[in-house]
């Protein structure tokens, strides 16, 4: 299934092919809604949560019945209040009967399973994700963390523990949820094999020995390995982000062949897996599957001969321990800063799972809201005190401020913008509307396929426009996604809009429009777009259901009735586009806001109308599809009364051949209409085929409200079209 754009004047980035856009000006339409009645709920919740486990210095044993007051917490230093506090055990878990725990948050892998268990009923349980990064590990380092695995599901692993499996191949996948079933945990691990995670290692670029031949030509592939190494990271805060709503403590069993990072490339993704780790109150325990290495100055078989001298004064074996070195620091440092521990060099990894199993039997939870608001993006060290002799602390070191725009990089700029459009949850700092429209782009084919015109606005007063020379200047960022019903990614756009508007065209009073365009199959979709003002960082979103109808289905097959206020004049590459017509391009009203002083412009096509039997007509008559006939007229209604209707419009031939539709397109003044609501039905009647279709949409007209600098001439009337009727 392809998708297919129509490129305009401005280039967006796209999943599956080439999307179009057209530039984001100011329309001369009333402001959708009024801001000033608009009202906006945030909830933020600045809670720190950390686990300390207090055990005796002499015996190892953790102290119990320690209550809020025996400790002090310090950030940076600061004393802070601690205002919750909790103790957990495993010795006290309650049998779950083997219930199944899911994530609820939005664009999560948690969540496939229909059972879940609540917040009272996972008190004092393990809760340990085993992470199989199988883009990383050779074939052989698989088999040696499958065989842990399985070693710990049959010999070690306890009442208490709750487990879940999650891999990473092609997609981060969720291969079993929480459970204590043995048997079910057993059948995920055993699925795995070694080629499942091929055309995802990291390139010859990583290999630090290859730039000794010089000989042979090796391709730049780091920047394909930082995108690599993003994607590792990332999974760590999609599987965060999915536990967050458990208060307890979770662990992460992280199985890999090594991270490998360029330096501060992956800064950003690094931060992220870190803050939503802590966020969520999950622990890392980083496992290096390649065991103990024996490292030989000479390099592996997928390295070529060295030439030189490396091999010989030792830079060439200097090069290799730093090459491992530095696949494991990321994995240290994920394991470091939130409180877990990390295994390297050892052939055994039992100690990994033991060790969760300790850290997590018996711990005091500690809650405390920051004295520091600010959010910066810092890292803030913690420093926890407790007024017993004679006992050791283990607790994570710190963890990193939440960042606001100002304060955000750009790639942590860019990480808000995917976490907005992959959220359930609506962002509404800044009102955005869109509306998707269809038309038919082809005839004749067995799989059909729709022109999808969307159009997106957002009111002019919601941008703070920053003052620069004689213009009004702003920036916006647009992200969306197109998916189908299976929820796969079919097209991605991605566009950064800059705008420069002259004041004197009073922006905050008019919508910013945007528009792009989607070549699609029939079938169902779901489209969401983010907004985002570069000023402040506020966005906002819009998402919607698109239905492309099997038009073959209906006795009249009609395209969506456009309504506009305004429109300009066609362009050269505007042949094809539905939208131009008798040499204007139509911008949709998506508000459907109009004033008693402008025009109403509306388009739509017909499409196959029915045609009697061929009459006889003189030789040099153009050639057209005989015996057509099709009615339409366009009227208003208030309640049940029409106030205002059309002359009744003929078509008799197919005016757009390429697509074998009759096209209608009218200018209609609203001077003549009152302000109000009204309820705009367009009547269209295949006189020949005996079919109709009435469809309606509901529209506002305002009365007109003089600018107090600047009059807005009345629109002239459009000349007649070759393409359609005109009134």
């Amino acid at each position: 299934m392809n998708v297919i754009g129509h490129l305009r004047s401005l280039t967006a980035l796209a999943l599956m092919g080439p999307l179009g856009a057209m530039p984001m000006a100011a329309q001369d339409q009333a402001p959708a809604t009024d801001t000033q009645t608009a009202y906006t709920l945030k909830v933020d919740s600045d809670l720190v949560l950390t686990n300390v486990v207090v055990r005796d210095r002499k015996t190892g044993e953790v102290v119990r019945g320690l209550t809020a007051s025996d400790f002090q917490v310090q950030e940076n230093g600061k004393p802070q209040k601690i205002i919750s506090f909790d103790f957990q055990s495993v010795d006290q878990a309650a049998p779950l009967n083997e219930a199944t725990v899911n994530g609820k948050a939005g664009n999560t892998i948690m969540g496939n399973m229909n059972r879940t268990a609540t917040s009272a009923q996972l008190r004092n349980h393990r809760l340990i994700v085993m992470f199989f990064d199988i883009t990383s590990m050779q074939p052989e380092d698989l088999e040696r963390a499958q065989d842990a695995a399985r070693n710990y599901v049959n010999k070690q692993m306890q009442p208490a523990d709750l487990v879940a499996v999650v891999s990473l191949d092609q997609s981060l996948s969720l291969d079993r949820d929480f459970t204590a079933n043995k048997e079910l945990l057993l059948s995920a691990v055993n699925a795995y094999s070694g080629t499942q995670g091929a055309g995802f290692q990291s390139g010859a670029t990583s290999t630090t020995n290859q730039v000794e031949d010089t000989t042979s030509f090796t391709a730049d592939e780091s920047e394909y390995n930082d995108v690599n190494t993003d994607r590792e990271l990332f999974a760590f805060a999609d599987i965060a982000h999915s536990l967050a709503y458990i208060n307890e403590k979770k662990s992460l069993l992280y199985f890999s062949g090594g991270i490998q990072r360029d330096g501060i490339e992956n800064q950003a993704s690094l931060h992220s897996a870190i803050n939503a780790s802590v966020r969520a109150n999950m622990s890392i325990y980083s496992v290096d599957a390649r065991g103990l290495e024996a490292i030989s100055p000479l390099g592996d078989a997928s390295t070529g001969s060295l030439r030189g001298t490396s091999s010989y004064n030792g830079a060439a074996l200097q090069n290799n321990l730093d090459s491992n070195f530095n696949t494991q620091e990321v994995m240290a440092t994920l394991s470091s800063d939130t409180g877990g521990k990390a295994f390297f060099d050892s052939n055994d990894f039992s100690p990994a799972f033991q060790r969760i199993q300790q850290d997590t039997s018996a711990y005091y939870v500690i809650g405390f809201r920051s004295t520091d608001t600010a959010k910066d993006g810092r890292y803030r060290r913690l420093t926890i005190k407790i007024n017993r002799p004679n006992v050791k602390l283990e607790y994570r070191p710190g963890y990193y401020a939440p960042a606001d725009y100002k304060h955000a990089n750009r790639d942590e700029r860019e990480r808000q913008l995917q976490e907005q459009l992959a959220s359930d949850l609506p962002a509404t700092d800044v009102e955005v509307y869109l509306q998707a429209y269809y038309f038919r782009s082809d005839t004749g084919t067995a799989q059909p396929r729709f022109y999808v015109p969307v159009s997106l606005i957002v009111p002019g007063s919601q941008i703070p426009f920053v003052k620069g020379g004689d213009r009004s200047k702003a920036t916006l960022d647009i992200i969306g996604e197109l998916k189908n019903t299976a929820g796969q990614d079919m097209a991605e756009i991605r566009q950064t809009v800059k705008l420069a508007i002259d004041d004197s065209q009073q922006v905050s009073r008019k919508n910013i429009q945007y528009t792009t365009v989607f070549t699609l199959p029939l079938g169902k979709y779901h489209l969401k777009f983010v907004v985002r003002e570069n000023q402040t960082g506020r966005m906002g979103s819009f998402e919607t259901d698109i239905n492309l109808p099997d038009l073959k289905k209906f006795p009249l097959k009609l395209s969506s009735v456009v309504l506009s206020s305004q429109r300009g004049p066609s362009g050269k590459k505007d042949g094809d586009n539905p939208l131009s017509n008798g040499g204007f391009t139509w911008v949709p009203n998506v508000a459907h806001v109009f004033r008693t002083d402008q025009h109403m412009y509306l388009l739509y096509e017909v499409y196959d109308p029915a045609s009697a039997p061929p009459r006889v007509t003189p030789a040099s008559a153009p050639a057209a599809k005989p015996g057509v006939k099709v009615l339409t007229s366009i009227e208003f209604l208030q309640g049940t009364t029409k106030v205002f209707e059309t002359p009744l419009v003929e078509a008799t031939s197919v005016n757009v051949p390429g697509r074998d539709a009759v096209a209608f397109a009218f200018d209609i003044p609203l001077d003549r209409l009152n302000a109000g609501l009204y309820i705009c039905q367009v009547n269209v009647i295949d006189d020949t085929g005996g079919s109709f279709s009435f469809p309606r949409q509901a529209l506002l007209v305002r009365a007109t409200v003089p600018a107090p600098t600047v009059t807005t001439p009345p629109a002239a009337p459009s000349p007649p079209s070759d393409h359609a009727p005109s009134l």
